[in-house]
């Protein structure tokens, strides 16, 4: 298996930009536990047979920490996707390298394919945790033109940073809540709405995140002062995220291995 670095220096595609980072390292592990809080048993058996008794949280930035190694460069372009807000992902040009879509695509793939090795499978399995994450994370489906905000500056409580790591990463540190803590201190969430979040399917969840993606480029511009007011408007749509992201992932483990 050939695999691509995903390097921090920003390489350039014919349609895609990626982003530094993916909701960091908390978000990410936050999504896994509250999906493994929906998973079926069937599902969770399966999963914890492929992952070896690791937990899904902690593989859940298996696909940042493979980034320095060379032999996984193939996975460059799969944690992001950028698509112009007056266009759709069905009518612009895709990314030769590949996408967003087209990494969760394969890994179900990989994993609904009966000749698929048990090796590839807890690979491909770790990739779809991580990647079902990404998508709900709106700058990681943000515009080429400013790299999914990473142009974007701005100051966090004074501190330098870009409006796509406020949400990959500042305001889930500035919570100072722990990846167990975000998961088990649920997001207030009706039966009604966790049933809304299962219905549809991958593209339904791709372009609702893409309305969040339009707000979140209205939130701020380049220069502005960012802390406690913006935390207090756009951090609980940021916990909803995780969890939408954590109930759709045990939802497609369900249907996967149901």
């Amino acid at each position: 298996m050939r695999i691509l670095i995903y390097c921090f220096s920003f390489l350039f595609f014919s349609s895609a930009v990626f982003a530094n980072e993916d909701w960091g390292k908390n978000g990410h592990r936050a999504v896994a536990q509250i999906a493994e809080s929906y998973l079926s048993n069937k599902a969770r058996d399966q999963i914890e047979k492929l992952l070896e008794g690791e937990s899904m949280a902690t593989a859940s930035t298996f696909a940042d920490e493979i980034k320095s190694d060379s032999r996984y460069d193939e996975f460059n372009t799969w944690h992001y996707v950028n698509v112009d807000f007056d266009a759709t992902y069905q009518t612009v040009d895709k990314n030769p390298a590949g996408d967003l879509l087209q990494g969760i695509k394969t890994c179900l793939t990989q994993l609904e394919d009966t000749t698929t090795s048990a090796n590839d499978k807890t690979f491909y399995l770790k990739m779809l945790i991580h990647l079902i994450a990404d998508m709900h994370q709106p700058l990681h489906l943000g515009l080429e033109e400013d790299r999914g905000a990473n142009d974007i500056k701005v100051t966090w409580f004074g501190n330098s940073t870009n409006l796509h790591r406020v949400w990959d990463t500042n305001m889930i540190e500035s919570y100072n809540m722990s990846f167990t803590e975000l998961a088990h201190h649920k997001f207030p969430l009706t039966e009604d709405e966790i049933n809304i979040y299962q219905e549809g399917n991958l593209m339904d969840w791709f372009d609702e995140t893409r309305i969040l993606t339009q707000e979140v480029y209205l939130s701020a511009q380049d220069g502005d002062a960012l802390g406690y007011a913006y935390s207090y408007q756009w951090l609980p749509r940021l916990r909803k995220q995780l969890h939408k992201a954590g109930i759709r992932l045990a939802q497609m483990l369900n249907e996967l291995y149901g």
